[in-house]
């Protein structure tokens, strides 16, 4: 059995290039994990992709998986995530300990051994990087997050605190999604795509989409909260280090004194637009960045 499985989500077209460099970023940087198995998971038929991505992913042993879904219930933000990640903890179970679903905005810059989870351990994640429509911890339940846990069926008196990444807040659990460590036994990406799917199209939660957008693009974090309180004990998470899953897109709303100095001491990062990140006259604001890796960046 392996240790560890990495499987992220695409579609065909612009999101191609960055699935790319996450791929050629694991056999590059991934040290002791640079062979381990890669799964990608797509929409798409195989011959739907670009030849050119359909070369690259052949040379680095990327393994394509297609999966079908409903053209309506895949344009809500983030459903296709959701399913593809219930599908790769399906296919991963009895083939590895730990299954990793990383975004493709994701680089790996150095060995992510981290994400092989201790034997108590069945999550390795991160709270979100901004607050935003998370639940304070010292603040009363609100009817948004209230009907979640309803639904899930929390037990609130498991619910513990965490401090999101970038602004700091002290919140009720809310995970960033584009990076999870899991047990595939315990089944909690399958968990959170059944009460995904049970939720998202609820009447109720209409208003709240309409009334603001950052419901309807993160509603599927907040189910994400909602399915490991009910489906895991609290002592079985496991908070990441900072060195991974790093927002270098809000890099410069990180307080100073934890910010990196240089880009190689970070394991894994996130950039969101990879040309605005690197290529951008902001880009001087990032961390020092060795030749080493400046010279394979400017490469991709």
């Amino acid at each position: 059995m392996k240790d560890l499985i990495f499987a992220f989500m695409v579609n065909s077209g612009e999101a191609e290039p960055d699935a790319v460099r996450l791929a050629r970023s694991i056999r590059t940087f991934g040290g002791e994990f640079c062979f381990n198995p890669i799964w990608m998971l797509t929409r798409q038929a195989e011959e739907d992709l670009s030849p050119a991505t359909r070369g690259e992913l052949f040379s680095l042993a990327v393994r394509l998986v297609s999966f079908e879904m409903d053209e309506a219930a895949a344009s809500f933000p983030f459903a296709s995530y959701v399913t593809a990640a219930a599908m790769a903890e399906a296919l991963a179970q009895g083939e590895t300990s730990c299954l990793v679903m990383m975004a493709t905005d994701t680089l790996v810059l150095g060995p992510p051994t981290h994400l092989v989870l201790p034997a108590e351990k069945s999550l390795g994640a991160f709270p979100v990087h901004l607050k935003l429509l998370g639940s304070g911890y010292r603040e009363p339940l609100d009817e948004f997050w209230g009907m979640i846990y309803r639904t899930c069926q929390v037990d609130e008196e498991g619910v513990y605190p965490m401090q999101t990444i970038v602004d700091e807040q002290i919140v009720r659990p809310y995970f960033n999604a584009g990076l999870l460590a899991v047990r595939p036994e315990r089944g909690l990406l399958r968990a959170w795509k059944s009460d995904f799917d049970e939720l998202y199209r609820q009447p109720e939660f209409e208003t709240y989409y309409r009334s603001n957008e950052l419901y309807h693009i993160f509603m599927h974090q907040m189910v994400l909260a909602g399915s490991a309180l009910s489906s895991l004990k609290p002592e079985e998470f496991q908070q990441l280090p900072f060195e991974m899953n790093y927002p270098l897109h809000l890099h410069s709303r990180v307080a100073e004194l934890k910010r990196p100095a240089n880009l190689n001491q970070l394991i894994t990062c996130r950039y969101e637009d990879f040309d605005e990140v690197f290529h951008s006259p902001e880009a001087g604001s990032l961390p020092q960045i060795d030749q080493d890796l400046m010279d394979w960046l400017q490469s991709q």
